[in-house]
């Protein structure tokens, strides 16, 4: 979330310099000059340099030619070139081209009796037809086949919101998309935290330009979803699909407000699926780090995005757009690199429902603190406790199933683990009461253990 800026470099090149008087023609060569070399220069510059000034004090004759500049100092010699005329002969030259070109057009257009036509009417392009099974697009005479990027971006974009939200540090947009036809929004947690505090607020915008405040219904912190509601009836709900189903390579649109942009779409593909991710932050209304089994895409996903859907190609929701990739060293997210990442439409539909019925969500735990410092094979439990709590919970499900503090685990339901936040991602990717298989490593010996996940309110 960020606010837009918009940059005020003019690109506009400066006029050109005053015209200097001719010089006398060089001597003649013996050959054609050779051609300099092209400028390396960007063609669209970030910046515009001022013009270097002379030292006070210094003086130049017209004729001689401005002190070298430190890149001229060191730039590698060029081959002798000729002269060319100054800049006021060749613009005297294009007047005279002007007035006697004008002056023989006017003497052929009298020959030739003018020869305009009497109608300057351009030929107009004729209808388009989206071929068959086409659906109307969102300008009124388009039509595009069903399917297509124009097609579902016309259903999509009317339930799609920008957010604005006002906290304490100041005021920040997002994105979000309809649930329920009489007012439930779905968005992330980051989005709405800065107004979850005393004298916050939000405000939703839709596609059409209708505003509506909106009052904050639940969040969660852990899965970073929350649900607003607006007083409005009648609105176009997005169907939640089936993110379990979602294949690598599969085509997805990314619809948001980046940058506060509304109503933006971007194309891309299913690059990976359950990605351990950490979205979210620390700022605005206590909000913490949300662990996501998440699902990477490339299409452009950028600060204002968050909360906004991403879309399958039959125009439901897969995923929420939450977090994106920065190269190592990037302070805050800066854009897109081609690696955003979503939470599952499956996580969202469960946690969003908990929302709206109880204003709260729970997640699953198995009783068990992990050792992050730990770098060897698998993800290891903590030998201790950790600021008075047990590394084991006592008759937690971990406990139940006989894990001990040291032990390590290996993989969850046959699939290898070799970091905390993975194993931590694959737990909340299921449900409390949901039951996982762990291999677990005590004192050089390796089990299988059953473990029946418990459930935890979020706060």
């Amino acid at each position: 979330m960020t606010d837009p800026s918009r940059p005020a470099d003019d690109l506009f090149a400066p006029p050109e310099p005053p015209a200097r008087a001719p010089e006398p023609p060089a001597a003649a060569s013996p050959g054609p000059a050779p051609f300099a070399p092209a400028s390396a220069a960007s063609v669209f510059p970030t910046t515009v340099s001022a013009p270097v000034e002379p030292p006070p004090g210094s003086e130049t004759s017209p004729d001689e030619p401005p002190p070298a500049t430190a890149a001229a100092a060191t730039a590698p010699a060029r081959p002798a070139r000729r002269r060319r005329p100054g800049t006021a002969a060749v613009v005297a030259l294009a007047l005279v081209a002007g007035v006697v070109g004008g002056f023989a057009g006017d003497r052929v257009s009298d020959a030739l009796d003018d020869g305009r036509p009497a109608d300057a009417a351009l030929p107009t392009p004729g209808p388009t037809t989206g071929g068959q099974g086409s659906t109307t697009g969102a300008s009124a005479g388009t039509a595009r086949p069903d399917g297509s990027v124009a097609a579902l971006a016309a259903d999509v974009l009317p339930s799609v919101v920008s957010i604005q939200v006002t906290g304490a540090d100041g005021v920040s947009t997002g994105s979000g998309f309809v649930l329920r036809e009489d007012g439930y929004i779905l968005t992330n947690n980051h989005v709405v935290a800065p107004a979850a505090g005393s004298g916050g607020a939000a405000l939703v915008t839709f596609a059409d330009g209708r505003e509506r405040k909106a009052e904050l219904v639940g969040r969660t912190a852990d899965y970073d979803l929350a649900v607003v509601k607006v007083d409005a009836d009648g609105l176009a709900p997005l169907v939640l699909g089936d993110s379990d189903a979602v294949v690598v390579g599969d085509p997805v649109l990314a619809v948001g407000a980046p940058l506060g942009l509304d109503s933006t779409v971007t194309t891309g593909i299913v690059s990976a699926l359950h990605r351990p991710v950490q979205a979210g932050d620390e700022t605005g209304g206590g909000s913490a780090t949300a662990f996501i089994d998440a699902i990477q895409t490339d299409a452009a996903i950028n600060p204002g995005n968050s909360g906004g859907p991403l879309i399958d190609g039959d125009g439901r929701v897969v995923g929420i757009n939450s977090a994106i990739a920065q190269p190592p060293g990037a302070m805050s997210a800066t854009g897109s690199i081609g690696l955003g990442f979503a939470i599952p439409a499956a996580q969202a539909r469960h946690t969003a429902e908990q929302l709206i019925e109880s204003g709260h969500a729970t997640y699953p735990v198995i009783g068990a603190l992990l050792d992050a410092s730990y770098d060897g094979e698998g993800v290891k439990v903590s030998a201790g406790s950790q600021q008075g709590q047990a590394a084991v919970t006592p008759d937690g499900p971990a406990d139940r199933a006989g894990i001990r503090p040291g032990d390590v685990i290996l993989s969850i339901d046959g699939r290898p683990v070799t970091m905390s936040d993975a194993l931590i991602v694959a737990i909340r990717a299921r449900q409390p009461g949901d039951a996982v298989t762990l291999r677990v490593r005590s004192d050089g010996d390796e089990r299988d253990v059953r473990v029946v996940l418990q459930e935890r309110e979020s706060e």
